[in-house]
């Protein structure tokens, strides 16, 4: 999944029981012991490019990993509440699960498996630190999809607003209006009788009379279509007036007097529905991953939060 390799890069802890180093034990965290081994290992770990999980450092950058004891054990208490969240859940794999998972890397690579273990090997690691690595990788990968990163919903509303900003001249969609007209031509007894012509319809119209009856026995449009349809516009489109005229009303709706440089109108909206800008379309996707991205390290941290205080945090000060 693209969306999570971009935050995870977790270098492995190997569990260390509370039976091993009791003089060295620094606290617990839900029965799970942290040892001043852990501290250690970490400080070296915090050396390696891409073994250090930022969103697991809370207050503290990577820099005062290495050197201040607050921050090692801020970091281990929230490592060790990710894995006890791992074993509440079930979501453990098997060292088969890992074993897949290295052959797929390797095939991505372009080579066989073997020939991959032999690259790590070449890089100086340990290929069971590194198997446990790819365990532990897939297991927290589970548990923050599962647990942080489905939870996290993008509104379209804010897809649009953050088009808007990212695109301020363009507009996120146009409506689309189908309309019928009943018309009423200045040309027959001039612009006045036209007009008084339109209110007596459109009194009629308000009692409840059918649309499409008076347009058939009133509209004057040379070019009367049955209904008195007119056409399909888009904003824009059209005469302003009209559009103006009909731009808060809904399907089903009619208009008031409108007056254009032809004569008079009451115009139907037929049917209105928005037709979104291919931008948009195209832009959208890109942009709601970025919202999600930005608002992960939020859900993250209060998600963590939570654990930490439906846990067992126990720390031994000196």
């Amino acid at each position: 999944m693209k969306f999570l390799s971009i935050f995870f890069t977790i270098l492995t802890t190997a569990s260390v029981s509370s039976a091993k180093l009791i003089d060295g034990t620094v606290g617990y965290v839900n029965n799970e012991a942290i040892l001043e081994s852990d501290l250690l290992d970490l400080k070296m770990k915090s050396d390696k490019q891409g073994a250090i999980f930022d969103m697991l450092l809370g207050e503290y950058s990577v820099g005062q990993l290495k050197t201040e004891r607050k921050a090692q054990i801020e970091y281990l208490i929230n490592e060790k509440l990710l894995d006890s969240e791992i074993k509440r859940l079930g979501l453990s794999v098997t060292q088969e699960a890992a074993e897949a998972e290295l052959s797929g890397i390797a095939s991505q690579q372009g080579m066989t498996k073997s020939e991959f273990l032999e690259r790590i090997k070449a890089q100086g690691m340990v290929i069971s630190e590194y198997q446990g690595f790819l365990k532990t990788q897939i297991e927290r990968n589970r548990l923050i999809s599962q647990e942080v990163i489905s939870k996290i919903q993008v509104s379209e509303e804010e897809i649009m607003s953050a088009y808007l900003l990212l695109y301020p001249q363009r507009k996120v969609g146009t409506y689309e209006y189908s309309l019928a007209h009943i018309f009423f031509s200045p040309r027959k007894g001039g612009a006045d009788a036209a007009k008084e012509r339109a209110e007596s319809v459109l009194a009629k119209l308000k009692s409840g009379e059918s649309f499409e009856t008076m347009a058939e026995q009133n509209s004057e449009d040379p070019n009367f279509s049955a209904g008195g349809l007119l056409g399909t516009f888009k904003s824009g489109e059209f005469q302003k007036e009209m559009e103006d005229a009909v731009k808060d009303k809904q399907a089903g709706d009619f208009s008031g007097i409108v007056s254009s440089r032809t004569g008079f109108h009451i115009l139907k909206i037929l049917t209105k529905k928005m037709s979104v800008d291919s931008h948009y379309e195209k832009e959208k996707d890109k942009i709601s991953l970025s919202l999600k991205e930005k608002a992960y390290k939020r859900f993250f941290l209060s998600w963590l939060k939570q654990r930490k205080d439906d846990g067992v945090v126990v720390i031994n000060h000196p």
